[in-house]
């Protein structure tokens, strides 16, 4: 027994090694790859569209206030936050530092020529006099700092709304992914493709809020859960499937940062505002249940209840000074293996690269759609794909950096809000066999909301936690509505 143990220790040590090897060589040559993809991107924008797409391969900080002197963003050393003055209001955006500070190969290297310039600098009494002067000229006159790209694309969000009306080269431009573009509601305030389904007699008892996943749409919720609720649930909800901000028909902005803040105001204008929703349950999956924690915050007396479905909730330990680059390294930790690490780290750390495949694939959707009807001789419902594909570039990247990592330091709170509003239900589903999102991350709930029901579905995973289980999910569902009605009362 003892050589058995022996033999499995040395080669597991074996494997991490092997592993942690490969991984440097390989996220190495990724690193340079995505390097020079930025060259190649900003090339053809220009030759395209007469300009570039600022992006976050550089990681250094610049001094930002805009021509017209209505940015301003936080002092170095601060939290990453933005205040943007629009012609309405002021606004204060989240920005997850992620964006722009991810450790690589070239970012190392730029780092230490810059270290080694400055020691240089140091060194030299005469420039050391020139740059105390301009720190402190930098304090006197409140200057801050951010990256640059942060700053171009507010300067379009301000200045030059109109500029990016048609979708960028790189993005699909068919009549799916531009519907939102002819939509009348673009003409004043754009709102979110919004599915509903109500009672066809009489009113509604109760309202329904489902918000969808990362790469996903409303089709998650309408082609599996809508068709299998009962007649009785049908006559007494009324169910309301969004588009997040980005993704599927709803609008997808090329100057939007797609911060927690935009998404909450689109959820809000698309949902609440717009049919006069009072009182509502949610029902989310994956990064949709960060956005659903939030609005039950934002709305303490409106949610009646909460269910998650594989939350990706990741409580940063006490002392972490970085959550977002924390939880960033916990999703993406850069490994080969296991293959969901590859694709998790390569969606995270590499901007370009990631733009390449969604122009290969989103771009590219109705061919690969066509594609899998016609090899699978329509046996295969492509309601998935369609939400897999149907996503900007722009709206991806941003949404999972400032949702996902830029929450990381909220997560905590906002649980805790939750536990003391003993008037929300919280109910957990997670699939056993989930490798996307990791069943701790569900307990971690619990046990911040000892109240929490967590329910762990044996051999089902990220998708099929919904998909192929539809009936009996929908059937949980009423369950929980129902006793969350009695339990009110």
């Amino acid at each position: 027994m003892d050589v058995m143990k022996r033999t499995r220790s040395v080669l597991n040590l074996s494997g991490r090694v092997l592993n942690d090897a490969v991984s440097f060589i390989v996220f190495c040559a990724l690193d340079l790859v995505d390097y020079m993809l930025c060259f190649l991107f900003k090339a053809i924008d220009m030759l395209i569209e007469a300009e570039w797409k600022p992006c976050y391969c550089s990681s250094s900080a610049k001094e930002a206030i805009t021509s017209s002197g209505k940015i301003l963003v936080s002092e170095q050393g601060g939290e990453s936050k933005i205040v943007s003055l629009s012609s309405t209001k002021l606004m204060l955006e989240d920005i997850s530092d992620t964006l722009y500070s991810r450790p690589s190969l070239v970012s190392e290297l730029s780092s230490f020529t810059l270290n080694e310039i400055k020691k240089l600098k140091l060194e030299d009494p005469i420039l050391q006099q020139q740059t105390t002067k301009r720190g402190t000229s930098r304090c006197s006159s409140s200057s801050f700092t951010v990256n640059t790209t942060i700053v171009e694309m507010l300067q379009g969000k301000i200045g030059r709304q109109e500029k990016h009306s048609i979708p960028r080269w790189s993005d699909c431009d068919c009549e799916l992914c531009t519907s939102w573009m002819s939509s009348p509601s673009t003409s004043t305030k754009p709102t979110l493709f919004v599915k509903t389904q109500g009672p066809t007699i009489g009113k509604a008892k109760e309202d329904v809020v489902f918000i969808h996943g990362f790469i996903s749409s409303s089709l998650f919720w309408t082609e599996t859960l809508f068709p299998n609720f009962s007649s009785k649930a049908r006559s007494s909800y009324r169910l309301f499937a969004v588009d997040l901000l980005g993704f599927g028909r709803s609008p997808k902005p090329n100057d939007s940062l797609y911060t927690l803040s935009e998404h909450l105001e689109m959820i809000e204008r698309s949902v609440l505002e717009a049919h006069n929703v009072k009182c509502f349950h949610i029902v989310a999956h994956s990064l949709g249940c960060i956005l659903a924690l939030a609005l039950a915050v934002k709305h303490p007396h409106s949610v009646k209840s909460l269910t998650f479905l594989a939350p990706p909730f990741y409580l940063v330990p006490k002392g972490e000074a970085q959550a977002t680059q924390y939880v960033m390294r916990k999703i993406a930790p850069r490994r080969v293996w296991p293959i969901i690490a590859l694709g998790a780290s390569l969606v995270c750390w590499y901007e370009h690269i990631t733009r390449v495949v969604c122009f290969l694939i989103c771009k590219n959707h109705r061919l690969w759609i066509f594609l899998t009807k016609f090899f699978t001789r329509n046996r295969v419902r492509t309601f998935l794909l369609e939400g897999f594909f149907c996503h900007t570039h722009n709206a991806a990247w941003h949404t999972l950096h400032n949702i996902i990592c830029g929450t990381a330091g909220k997560i905590g709170t906002y649980l805790d809000v939750i536990k003391g509003n003993l008037n929300v239900k919280v109910t957990i589903f997670h699939g056993k066999n989930d490798e996307v999102i990791p069943i701790e991350c569900s307990y971690e709930v619990q046990r911040r909301i000892p109240r929490a029901d967590v329910r762990v579905i044996d051999k089902k995973d990220h998708i099929t936690i919904v998909v192929g289980r539809q009936k009996a999910f929908a059937r949980e569902l009423e369950e929980i509505w129902s006793t969350t009605q009695t339990t009110r009362k």
